[in-house]
Order: C-alpha cells, then sequence, then structure tokens
C-alpha cells in the first residue's frame, strides 16, 4: 500500500497547478501595479507641463511681484536683466496646511497671495483645463508654485516683473493596491515632477 501511495500520480496537476496559480497571479497583477505607476507618472509630468503653461499665461499667485517690477529703480532700469537670486516666491499647502507665500531667496517685496489664482492653476477655467484634468487623483497641499529670479529675466514690462515660474508635485504617494495586499509591498513617494517656464506672458500683476 505505501509502494502504491509513493507511485501514485493522481491529484499531481492540482498541486502543481496551485503552485503556478499563485506565480503568474503574482506576475499579472505586479504588471498591472507598475502598469497604473507609469500611467500616474506619465499623468504627473503632463500636469505640471500644464500648470507651468497656465501659470505663466495667468494671474501670479505671489502679489508681491507687483512690487518687484513697480519700483521706481526697476522701472529705471526697464529691459535691463535681473541678477540672479535678487527674489524668490515659493506658494504651497507646507505651512499649517493652508495656502502661503514663502520668500526663499533674496530680498522679497511682502508675500501675499491670491487663493483664487492659485486655483484657477489647479482647476483651470471654461476655456482652458487645469492641472487636476490631467491628474485627478492629485492633492492641492503636493503642488508648488514658485516664481524665481534666475538672471533670465528682465526689468520690467508693461504688466509687471518677468519671473522664471516652476510648478512642481511633491510627494505625491503610489500605493501598491495588489502587491500591498500579496507581497505587503508599502506605499511609495513618487519623485518630485517639476516644469519650468519664463513669465514674459505673465498677466498684469498691478493691484
Amino acid at each position: 500500500m505505501l509502494r502504491r501511495f509513493l507511485i501514485d500520480t493522481a491529484g499531481a496537476a492540482m498541486v502543481e497547478m496551485s503552485i503556478v496559480i499563485v506565480l503568474l497571479l503574482t506576475l499579472v497583477l505586479g504588471f498591472v501595479d507598475f502598469g497604473y505607476a507609469f500611467y500616474q507618472w506619465n499623468a504627473a509630468t503632463k500636469a505640471v507641463q500644464v500648470g507651468a503653461r497656465l501659470a505663466s499665461i495667468s494671474s501670479p499667485v505671489a502679489l508681491g511681484l507687483t512690487a518687484e517690477a513697480g519700483a521706481p529703480a526697476n522701472l529705471a532700469n526697464a529691459g535691463a536683466p535681473v541678477a540672479a537670486n535678487t527674489y524668490g516666491y515659493a506658494c504651497d499647502y507646507t505651512v499649517g496646511n493652508a495656502l502661503a507665500c514663502r520668500c526663499t531667496t533674496g530680498t522679497c517685496a511682502n508675500t501675499t497671495y491670491s487663493q483664487a489664482n492659485f486655483d484657477l492653476i489647479l482647476d483651470g477655467d471654461a476655456n482652458r483645463p487645469g492641472m487636476l484634468d490631467f491628474f485627478p487623483g492629485l492633492a492641492r497641499s503636493e503642488v508648488r508654485i514658485e516664481y524665481i529670479a534666475t538672471g533670465l529675466g528682465f526689468w520690467t514690462r508693461p504688466g509687471g516683473a518677468v519671473p522664471t515660474i516652476r510648478v512642481s508635485i511633491v510627494g505625491h504617494p503610489f500605493q501598491f493596491f495588489f502587491l500591498g495586499g500579496l507581497l505587503g509591498f508599502a506605499n511609495l513617494t513618487m519623485p518630485s515632477m517639476i516644469s519650468t517656464v519664463t513669465g514674459e506672458d505673465l498677466k498684469s500683476t498691478a493691484p
């Protein structure tokens, strides 16, 4: 009886299938998870590009740019290049979970901001899509909009300063839906996405 048990192959296919199906499901669901990761990567890349373009043709979030352009000494030097690090504003939700603009370099005129201008870049309007149209999973707290003197701008233009505008997505989490449950994969933080343009087409920053 023991010999017959040892040479009996009944049920072998079921055992083999049980082993293979686990590996197969892990592989297939892994492709789904990583495919979704690439989708988010592409969506985030497109979102920052659209956000930077929209920021460059809209009124600035950092209202201090008005004073940067409007000082008499700056008007006297209209058309002259602005030295790098003359000013730098960063507008995001890192301070007390509320939108704020802070001075990041140089001497900033003031750090007041416009919530409506920030929301326009994220949401768009009736004629232009915003960042959330391309990346719906994006949280407002993950978006940073910067206006920086990098040496490429100039003093001045009729509508105000000409900064370099940088829009970035910072700290967006990616969750492994399937591999997290099957293999315990921890969530990952996507690398920062950044798009940079110059602000010659900014709308008027005058009060």
